[in-house]
């Protein structure tokens, strides 16, 4: 499902956004500054413009064979990133508390 999102003046496939990545992004202001880490779920082969695509969005360590990837992403960025073929699903990082031994 590709639709219009106001806010970011461009399309955003949200069937590839997670709800907690859909509702984060609903309380944005600025949609070029980066301040969402999203898992990025990818097929496990890329081409060089994947490639050169992801890097420019300052994601690190892609190989062949690697499916996930973490980045720190404006809403522009996870805007452009979930109308590419080769993206299946972009999942917002969450923080993890630490669990008390008493």
């Amino acid at each position: 499902m590709t639709i219009t999102c106001p806010l970011f003046k461009q399309f955003m496939n949200f069937s590839k956004l997670d709800n907690a990545l859909i509702l984060a992004l609903k309380r944005v202001n600025d949609p070029s500054k980066p301040c969402f880490v999203v898992f990025i779920h990818t097929e496990s082969v890329l081409d060089s413009a994947a490639i050169a695509l992801l890097e420019s969005l300052g994601v690190s360590g892609i190989t062949d064979g690697k499916k996930v990837y973490t980045a720190t992403l404006s809403p522009n960025a996870i805007s452009q990133l979930s109308e590419q073929p080769w993206i299946h699903s972009l999942k917002l990082s969450r923080e993890l508390g630490f669990v008390s031994e008493d």
